[in-house]
């Protein structure tokens, strides 16, 4: 019911690589993001990494995910047709309303540069 299907999260070998090289990348705060453009008739793919290096413990890392997830589905609306990655980069681990905060930011950000 609240979950992000599959056919919206991005995999494949092909795909991620042409978002890596071909994709614009920015930051806010507490994230670092990738996003490519498609056709707005396409379906938004997402895809989350939290580096290990920055949270050894699993757990932690899973939960930061769900959050970045979260925040992301339900304010996936605001934009349309693109592939986007979403790097969490900072040592703390932030409320779920701040992570919101800054997912929102970045998408209105891309809704705002497709406009023009």
């Amino acid at each position: 019911m609240f979950t992000l299907p599959k056919s919206e999260r991005l995999k494949g070998k092909t795909a991620i690589s042409a978002l890596m090289t071909k994709g614009r990348w920015g930051r806010t705060a507490a994230l670092k993001y990738c996003c490519l453009k498609k056709e707005e008739s396409e379906p938004n793919k997402i895809m989350v990494s939290v580096p290990k290096r920055l949270f050894k413990q699993a757990v932690r890392r899973n939960l930061l995910k769900r959050r970045l997830r979260e925040a992301y589905r339900v304010r996936k609306h605001m934009a349309r047709g693109i592939d986007i990655l979403f790097l969490y980069n900072i040592k703390e681990i932030l409320p779920q309303e701040e992570i919101g905060k800054q997912v929102e930011e970045i998408l209105h950000g891309l809704e705002t540069e497709d406009k023009r």
